[in-house]
């Protein structure tokens, strides 16, 4: 385990808690104390303030990356070089360059790349995905991802330099991936459209940011992040498809109310406040998908497949965000640029027309309260459109 913050605890909770074989022999830290802590904690034998040698160390079969993210590069290809499958948290990079250059580097020597998602890995998401590929919502017209809460928790975050960017990059990577996996990851996203600012901060990144990624096929992603957002961590799903609907609220409000004077200490993951009306979460890492998230890593790992979230789908996230950048400045669609599209070419926006007879297409048709049917049609020749009632038999 590379690092000893608060993603580093969450991953370590999950770890030692689902498959029940799963060890965590090193752990690395740049300072002692924080290292010796975790070590404590989580029955950790070795503790090394040396990154290389953590990497290096003979217990070591896998790494887990939970570094700030300008130290994911150096650790990446450290693992890479050291021939260690590597799990890296997100963002993969900070920009897609970076991301392409861990992308080559674990491709090339031939080590497990995976990239820790956890929110594709959610109980309702990973639902709700098994629905649309079943076809319940027909075609996917438009995904919105939406997280919000007050703010990091670390202050690497709200350096720039350090971090790379501001909310758009560390929650717009989750909104991105999940708007991905609703749309089809084998669709190509094309342009983006992004408005950002800094509206409460006092950093140089963006603090509140919305986006709109156009696919190949038609289909739009939308993405809504803040870091000033108060009330706790929000996190909700959209998806709307020809043949359905689906809306997911997965951590503000799921079906767990309570109120207190405030005794009882922590509630959940940026929650602003222990007393009142509060919102717990029965199961905090299952219910933020990390417990699935490590299984299907660990399990592709020993069954030599590929997870469900790689680095390429990393590097796919950071060459959409880069689009982003460059649409908030620009204030204009901006092209998504990837170098090594691995998905589907030559799609095109789809023609979606439904024929209702040969000389008509079927715009609606919905039944009324006196039981009758109504079919809204447009000649196909004229363009005129008209309507016919089919009384009930």
């Amino acid at each position: 385990m590379l690092g000893t913050g608060f993603i580093a605890r969450f991953y370590a909770e999950s770890i030692v808690a689902q498959r029940s074989k799963d060890i965590i022999n090193v752990v690395y830290s740049r300072t002692l104390a924080s290292g010796q802590k975790f070590a404590d904690d989580f029955k950790v034998p070795h503790v090394i303030t040396d990154m290389v040698e953590a990497i290096n160390h003979p217990d070591t079969e896998t790494v887990i990356i939970s570094l700030p993210n300008n130290l994911h590069e150096e650790a990446v290809l450290a693992c890479a070089k050291a021939k260690k499958n590597v799990l890296c948290t997100k963002p993969l990079g900070r920009t897609a360059a970076e991301a392409k250059r861990m992308l080559d580097a674990v491709e090339k020597a031939g080590v497990f790349g995976g990239y820790l998602e956890d929110l594709c890995y959610t109980p309702k998401f990973l639902k709700s995905c098994a629905s649309v590929k079943a076809g319940s919502l027909g075609r996917v017209l438009w995904a919105k991802s939406r997280e919000t809460h007050p703010g990091p928790h670390s202050d690497w975050f709200w350096d720039k330099e350090q971090s790379g960017g501001g909310a758009i990059l560390d929650l717009g990577c989750h909104c991105v991936e999940i708007s991905r996996n609703f749309i089809g990851k084998d669709i190509l996203p094309v342009e983006v459209m992004c408005w950002a600012d800094t509206q409460v901060h006092p950093i140089d990144a963006e603090d509140h940011a919305i986006g709109l990624v156009k696919y190949a096929n038609g289909a739009i992603g939308q993405f809504e992040v803040s870091w000033a957002f108060r009330g706790g961590l929000d996190l909700r799903d959209e998806v709307m498809g020809t043949d359905g609907t689906i809306w997911l609220n997965s951590f503000l409000r799921t079906g767990f109310d309570m109120f207190t004077t405030g005794k009882g200490g922590y509630v959940a993951e940026k929650a602003e406040s222990n007393s009142g009306w509060i919102f717990p979460v029965g199961d905090e890492i299952h219910e933020l998908g990390y417990t699935n998230m490590f299984t299907d890593m660990f399990d592709s790992i020993e069954k030599k497949r590929a997870p469900l979230e790689s680095f390429y789908d990393g590097y796919i996230v950071n060459a959409v965000l880069d689009a982003a950048y460059a649409s908030a400045k620009s204030k204009q669609w901006e092209k998504i640029k990837i170098d090594d599209w691995r998905g589907q070419t030559g799609t095109h926006e789809n023609s979606h027309l439904t024929s209702y007879d040969d000389q008509h297409y079927l715009i609606k048709e919905e039944t009324m309260p006196g039981g009758e049917k109504k079919l809204i049609l447009k000649d196909k020749k004229s363009g005129v459109v008209s309507q016919v009632r089919i009384n009930p038999v």
